[in-house]
This record gives structure tokens, sequence and C-alpha cells, in this order.
């Protein structure tokens, strides 16, 4: 079955794909093709480094999506122990697309609430392709009344590309679900981790993805709209062409910018070429930056930790105020 790719990784997949059927061939251990092999082999590390040593923010957008990456539930086994699945809102269904329960890190009692996307059109269509619900967002809420309730540290997962915008969705409440969820998570008295492990877009993301720690993986994104949402506003019927590429461009969401912008703590490094292409150590760096951050918050008082919180909030995005009259140049720009 031909790999999956992007067109930026093709030529790459396709010496990769030249590389496979030389060493099926019965003749490979041959010197002539022996020593082929090795040339290809030296190629595919340089093309490797050179596609994904310097990506651009859609590139990573890219990454961020891709199938192979992995989910929610993959951390979940990876990084905790004894994990209970907690299921429904409790008013109208259980909503594939949101998973969460009862776990342990290195030992402690936490609560976990993540984004869950599938692994084939069969797995996507019953989780709606990561896009929850309003009932997602109300067991998510149900879930973090629990880690309030029983003194549990929340963390959670985010990877959507938003909340489901359906008509359905809107007649159910998906609006107030995500102001509940964020009213909730804004007083929480246990700390509030944040992991965003691919696609953070929209308030679909926002509802589960604010906390006292926000830690993000390399080639994942966050912001306020998907770049295809964003062209589609500002450049009509560019979404699909090059004004996603460039709405990618000017949204700034990727890690190294929000970093920079004090909206996230920390990056977790991924391989190149994305977390898929080494899981294990991506888990790893995950889960040791996940056990530092429920270290340093713990011992912080409840009162504090929420007034830290609330701060951290309000410190996010800054303006400048202009008192003069505006030039000719001004207007023109």
């Amino acid at each position: 079955m031909r790999k999956f790719s992007y067109d930026f990784e093709r030529p790459l997949v396709e010496l990769e794909e030249q590389l496979e059927q030389l060493k099926h061939l019965e003749s490979a251990e041959k010197a002539d093709i022996a020593e082929e092999i090795a040339y290809l082999e030296k190629q595919i590390e340089k093309l490797h480094i050179r596609t994904y040593e310097n990506l651009t923010p859609w590139q990573r957008v890219q990454i961020a999506r891709h199938p192979d990456r992995p989910r929610t539930s993959d951390y979940i086994e990876a990084i905790f122990t004894d994990f209970i699945e907690l299921h429904g809102d409790r008013a109208f269904r259980d909503d594939q697309s949101i998973i969460g329960g009862f776990a342990r890190l290195d030992g402690r009692k936490v609560m976990i609430i993540g984004h869950q996307k599938g692994r084939n059109t069969k797995e996507n269509i019953a989780r709606n392709f990561g896009m929850p619900h309003p009932e997602g967002y109300r067991k998510a809420l149900r879930l973090m009344k629990l880690a309030d309730k029983f003194r549990l540290p929340l963390i959670t997962f985010v990877d959507t590309q938003g909340a489901y915008p359906g008509i359905e969705a809107e007649e159910r409440g998906q609006a107030v679900a995500i102001a509940q969820d964020l009213l909730e998570l804004s007083v929480l008295e246990v700390p509030v981790i944040v992991a965003v492990i691919g696609e953070g877009g929209s308030g679909g993301a926002l509802a589960i993805g604010f906390g006292d720690r926000i830690i993000m993986l390399e080639n994942a994104y966050y912001s306020v709209i998907t770049p295809e949402g964003c062209a589609s506003i500002l450049w009509d019927g560019e979404g699909e062409g090059r004004g996603a590429e460039k709405a990618a461009e000017v949204l700034g969401l990727h890690a190294d910018k929000l970093l920079e912008l004090g909206i996230i703590d920390v990056i977790v490094k991924e391989p190149l070429g994305g977390a898929h292409h080494g899981p294990a150590s991506v888990a790893r760096g995950l889960k040791k930056e996940l056990a530092k951050a429920l270290k340093d918050l713990s011992s912080i008082d409840p009162n504090e930790l929420v007034k830290k919180r609330y701060t951290r909030l309000r410190n996010i995005g800054y303006y400048t105020e202009y008192s003069g009259k505006p030039s000719v140049l001004d207007m023109q720009s």
C-alpha cells in the first residue's frame, strides 16, 4: 500500500519506495545493486534533512494533521497507568470525539480529558473526525468538576480542527457548552496542564486548551481559526490554495512563535518528519514535561493557583494606543 504523503514530502517518499523495491530484488546482494542501495540510502538521508529541517508554518500544519500522527489515546497508553475511561454527558449521549477519565502519572492520580481522532474512515466517522458536539464539551465539563471535587490535577490533550459547526450542534448549545468549559477551567482549584499534540483550532481547542502550564509539540499548531477558515474569510476563494498557506504565515500559529508571545510554556521536540516518525521518543519527552509541570504546580496554594491562572489569561495579547492624528501614509497603508 502506498505510503501517505503531502506534496512537499513526495520526492522523499518516491526515493524510499525505490529503495524498498531494490531491497526486495533477488539480486539485491550483488555488488552493483548493493552499491546502488547504499547510494540511495545516503541520498534519502540528505533529502530527509532538507525536507524537514526548515518547515514553513503551513507544512507544520500539514504534519499536525498527518493520519499516522499519535492520537490522545496513544499518549494515554504510553504515559499513564490505570486509565479508567468515563463516558457520557448525563444529558444526551457519549461523544466519542472527547475521551477522558481517571489515570495515574508516575503513581499520582490525575484526571485526563482529550480530543480523539480516528485512525481510519470508520473510526473518524464514529469520532466525527475529532470535532466535538456540545455533549462532548459537557462531558469534559463533568470531568473537570470531578477533578475539582476529588482534588485531582487535570491534564488535557488538544487535537481538533475545531468544534463541530453543524446546525444540530448549534441547536444543542455549542457556544454555551464551550463557554461553560472555559468558565470552569478558569476557577478550578487544581493544577491544569495542557498538551497541544496536533491541531489546536478555534474555540473547539480552547474549550479544553487553557491552563496553568501549556506544553506544545514542535509540529502542532494552536490558533483562533484554521488557515483554511482564515483564508476563506480574508481572501475568498483561496481557502484550498495559496490562501491557506498565506494564512498560516500570518496567524503565528506554530510553537516557536507562540513561545515567543508567552502563550505556551514549553516545546517538546519531535523527530524530523513529525511525531509519527518516533512516537515512543515523543511520548517520553511529553511525559517528562507533564511530570515536571505537575511537580511545580502541586506546591502552589489553590487560591494562589487560580489567581495566577487569571493573571496569565489577562496577559495574553497586548496592544498599544495611538493618540496622534493619522498621517497620509497611515491612511494609505
